[in-house]
């Protein structure tokens, strides 16, 4: 046999002992191996504290939300035990799983969302995301804007924090108000493109109350905003107040 086929074997004949080796052989009769992937579920039912009863546990509504509340993360989090009893109550009669971190990442969204329609005059959007009455409150801003000829521009920069205030169920309706810690960046420009308020390159702190409504009998899944107010004296007050 020529040389390099015998070095080939005998390289060949290692490498198969040596996974062997690592992996392992496993007949018919011997036990399945730990699955891997476990370990994910684990760490995430110590992060929310949740005793893992079963072995392929997964949080459910209940879970998340004391979990959460006991073990806020960096950016959202439930203020009190009030709030958090709350949404355990919601979370029973909604028809649906209730997620709330799904909830606060959603809500999230729905602040950055409106608050630049607003600054854009975008009609549509805010009237699909808004309650009617706040929504008028939110049209009867901006047709006064257009009179006077000015100009609104703002963006989100970041949203800080997220935190459940407060919660509770009127009939089937469910109401959660979430206190959101913004920075963004705003100018109004007058009719002759002047700028008459903000900065363009200096954020500014934003911290708004919001409550966001939904009718757990309905199939439509939208959290509208059913109330608007700032929840800092020296607020920029980009958004009329719809309470």
């Amino acid at each position: 046999m020529p040389a390099d086929l015998i070095i080939y074997a005998i390289v060949a004949a290692g490498l198969v002992f040596w996974l062997r080796s690592i992996l392992g052989e496993r007949s018919e009769d011997d036990p399945q191996k730990p699955n891997p992937y476990k370990s994910t579920v684990d760490m995430l039912e110590k992060k929310l504290d949740v005793p893992a009863s079963q072995e392929d546990k997964i949080p459910g509504a209940a879970d998340k939300i004391t979990g959460l509340a006991a073990h806020p993360t960096s950016t959202l989090s439930i203020e009190n035990k009030t709030a958090e009893n709350a949404l355990l109550d919601i979370a029973k009669a909604s028809r649906d799983d209730f997620d709330v971190i799904f909830f606060l990442e959603a809500a999230q969204e729905a602040f950055v969302i409106v608050v630049e329609a607003f600054a854009e005059g975008d009609h549509e959007t805010l009237e699909n995301l808004l309650d009617e009455t706040v929504y008028k409150a939110f049209a009867a801003a901006l047709d006064e804007r257009e009179k006077r000829g000015e100009v609104l521009q703002t963006q989100i920069q970041s949203i800080r924090r997220a935190e459940i205030t407060e919660a509770h169920l009127q009939d089937k309706t469910a109401f959660i108000t979430v206190r959101f810690t913004a920075e963004e960046i705003s100018i109004t420009k007058d009719k002759d493109g002047e700028i008459i308020a903000g900065h363009p390159d200096k954020p500014n702190k934003m911290r708004d109350l919001w409550t966001f409504g939904h009718d757990l009998k309905s199939r439509d899944p939208r959290w509208l905003v059913y109330k608007t107010s700032g929840d800092l004296e020296d607020d920029n007050e980009i958004l009329p107040n719809s309470h």
